[in-house]
């Protein structure tokens, strides 16, 4: 695995939990990890709430941007390490050929986006917030860097099954 560990995470729009899971990678990992993110089908830009409860706990949004997969397919892209999908429609779309075959799994977590109130969407992203930042903290006690592939797709799929 290359040092610090390339983390994809995707779904399909990249705008609600994509863009919460790079900022928490980036934020968490301290230094072991870059993340990024994409979607199949991007919307264009990041939501706004997600933006908003980002900004309101101080991380760095500066980065944050809607893009495609395709990206990430590039010869001139990073070699990524592991992928991990955040909604079910990303994990059941065929996925571009990734250079490098890198560890996948799927963290599937109910969109946020779109509900029919400003409170309602609010309290929905601070969820999928707190969700993320336990799965990433699971993620983070383990030995990821050298662990087998196998073990470690393994791994990060019961993470994906908590909560």
């Amino acid at each position: 695995m290359t040092y610090p560990t390339q983390v994809l995470v995707l779904c399909t729009g990249n705008s609600a939990r994509s863009i919460l899971g790079e900022t928490l990678l980036n934020h968490l990992g301290g230094g072991r990890i870059q993340a990024y993110s994409a979607g199949s089908k991007p919307a264009g830009k990041p939501n706004p709430y997600a933006i908003e409860l980002l900004q309101e706990k101080g991380l760095d949004v500066s980065h944050a941007r809607s893009k495609s997969w395709d990206e990430f397919a590039a010869d001139s892209a990073p070699k990524l390490d592991i992928i991990i999908t955040v909604c079910d429609n990303a994990a059941g779309e065929v996925c571009p050929i990734w250079p490098g075959h890198p560890v996948t799994a799927h963290w599937g977590l109910p969109d946020p986006a779109g509900l029919p109130s400003v409170e309602e969407s609010r309290v929905a992203f601070r969820s999928t917030y707190d969700a993320l930042t336990r799965r990433i903290e699971k993620m983070l006690a383990l030995p990821f860097e050298s662990m087998p592939p196998a073990e470690l797709r393994a791994a990060l799929q019961a993470i994906g099954q908590t909560e």
